[in-house]
């Protein structure tokens, strides 16, 4: 029994140690009365309790907390993540530090925020209901390197709609990053709440490029007089008074540098960090004629997306052939900068016996922090390679094992030629071995298909686990008090039976059942439109039964002009 616990123990301590925490702000600099957002990432885990936040107390005040987590499977590769979200607002003005905090076993780096007194600039704007900010950073930059723009609409009135489009340039390639932020900031003592989005713009020529002004139009509700009993929330009906607003942000100019008249031939890579790595060179230094290395190379660079990067290939390899798979890219962000990730796998076969020496691999860049010149480097591998097994001296890679449509002649790998000498002969094992490979493998394909065959999928069984596991989720929200969270569990049980709904008005529309709807509409009011009522229907009840929908085929309604600009409540 003790063994099987040690067994047990030794399994798990490989998942833990896979946890890596880090923890960033959405921000680095703010205004005093403004609120930012902690963000705790836990890789290599999909739950973690939220940590010990009295640390933070002295400087700042915690509004409230919310979870998410991923789960992704790239090239067979897991990958799981779990964040953490920490609303704060800062106490005081100057440097506040965020100390070290403890996750999972693990503690965060420090953080420092700083908190500047109120922004003066914005004193004309404290007289309008709505507008809109813009900003860039760094507002000098070079071709091909991501600046983050920043786009904040700012509002003190009831909105019943609206729409805030992308920007957008000439000779720009842009990209939203993340999800909308939604916080509270002062502007001269008028509180204003705001919808932040964030995006990555990649200007592709040098010169002044105009980031033009953007447009939001909408819908202000006024609730008037919700004593009046000839309505539910005065004379213009259920959200009583309707007038249209607009507001438009000022046009902001990105000076664009050209690539350093020096930089020379090799590919232009301005990016804030890169790292270039190359796996599966085995640890004692050995290898076998005939034996394939698998190796696998990546890049990664912050601040340029996946397509930006350079093709990976190996340098010519005396006395081995290089059979390269397809490169594969992945683009991912971190709410401000953009990750490019790019990877690709080599199989690599010795054809001689002594030593095989894997030359260095070099990759300039360019630090945008810094402005410096950087290069990444792979440093030489040196391999010694025995006879192969059978004593025979291969003179040639076995070309049975490798995909018909692999090639070794490609840019940075080298084909050795085979010995014109060679006798016919040392084929032979060879065939014999790879024939009795390709037998055992259609057999066990075989026996796999007529196993799957037989055997019962579970697969079905996942939907509805999902939808009850949603629907129990909703059910514990609608016990308590807070309507962003109901309405939010609400709509991803409608999603996980109408995958097609994007929003509340979407799924009223979908149901069949007035007492439904109006339980949503006014799910909606006490949400959106600043509802005094502190006594909500009885949601739980309403959908005990499960939803009551119009048909089976489609959910109806009409797209939200502004499903992301409803303020989002952390738990």
């Amino acid at each position: 029994m003790s063994r099987r616990w040690l067994l047990l123990l030794c399994l798990l301590l490989p998942l833990s140690a896979l946890a890596d925490v880090q923890a960033s702000l959405d921000r680095d600099s703010v205004h005093l009365g403004e609120t930012v957002t902690l963000n705790l990432r836990i890789d290599g885990s999909t739950s973690a309790s939220t940590p010990d936040l009295s640390a933070l107390d002295n400087d700042f005040e915690v509004l409230g907390t919310s979870t998410s987590s991923s789960l992704s499977i790239v090239n067979g590769r897991q990958s799981a993540q779990w964040m953490i979200g920490v609303a704060l607002r800062p106490k005081h003005v100057g440097d506040l530090p965020i100390p070290a905090l403890t996750v999972a076993g693990s503690q965060t780096r420090p953080l420092v925020l700083h908190v500047s007194p109120p922004d003066p600039s914005a004193g004309t704007d404290n007289r309008k209901d709505v507008f809109i900010e813009v900003s860039a950073n760094p507002q000098r930059v070079y071709v091909g390197q991501q600046l983050l723009y920043t786009v904040r609409l700012f509002y003190d009135i009831n909105l019943n709609n609206g729409s805030l489009p992308d920007p957008h340039a000439d000779g720009v390639d842009l990209r939203k990053l993340g999800a909308d932020d939604n916080y509270d900031a002062d502007r001269n003592g008028r509180r204003y709440h705001v919808i932040e989005r964030r995006y990555a713009l990649i200007p592709q020529r040098a010169g002044t490029v105009t980031i033009p002004s953007i447009e939001f139009q909408g819908e202000a509700i006024d609730p008037g007089n919700p004593n009046d009993p000839g309505s539910f929330f005065g004379s213009g009906g259920l959200f009583g008074n309707a007038s249209p607003v607009s507001a438009d942000s000022p046009p902001l100019a990105i000076e664009v540098q050209a690539a350093p008249a020096d930089w020379g031939s090799t590919a232009w890579l301005p990016a804030r960090a890169l790292t270039l790595k190359l796996e599966g060179v085995p640890s004692d230094g050995k290898a076998t004629v005939g034996q394939p290395l698998n190796l696998h190379m990546s890049i990664d660079a912050t601040g340029m997306p996946a397509d930006a990067l350079p093709e990976l290939t190996l340098p010519a390899i005396d006395g081995a052939t290089v059979y390269p798979d397809p490169s594969t890219d992945t683009t991912h962000d971190d709410g401000q900068w953009l990750d490019g990730h790019r990877e690709r796998s080599f199989a690599v076969f010795p054809q001689r016996a002594g030593t095989l020496t894997i030359p260095a691999v070099s990759l300039s860049w360019f630090d945008v922090q810094t402005g410096q010149k950087r290069v990444a480097t792979l440093p030489a591998q040196v391999l010694a390679v025995a006879g192969a097994a059978n004593g025979a001296a291969a003179t040639s890679a076995p070309a049975v094992p490798l995909a018909s449509n692999a090639s070794p002649a490609i840019a940075g790998s080298v084909t050795a030629t085979p010995a014109a000498s060679a006798p016919a002969a040392s084929w032979l094992p060879w065939r014999g071995i790879a024939l009795g490979s390709f037998g055992l493998w259609l057999l066990s394909v075989v026996a796999f298909v007529w196993w799957r065959k037989r055997t019962p999928s579970s697969a079905p069984k996942a939907a509805p686990d999902s939808s009850r596991a949603l629907r129990q989720a909703f059910m514990e929200a609608a016990r308590g008090n807070d309507r962003s969270a109901q309405a939010r569990h609400l709509l991803a049980w409608a999603r996980s039976e109408r995958p097609g709904l994007r929003n509340l008005g979407q799924l009223s529309d979908a149901l069949a059942s007035d007492v439904q709807r109006a339980a949503i509409e006014r799910l909606q009011q006490q949400q959106y439109a600043g509802a005094s009522d502190r006594t909500p229907d009885d949601l739980a009840a309403v959908f005990a039964q499960g939803f009551l929908w119009r048909d089976e085929s489609g959910h109806g309604g009409k797209d939200s002009p502004l499903p992301p600009l409803y303020p989002f409540k952390l738990d």
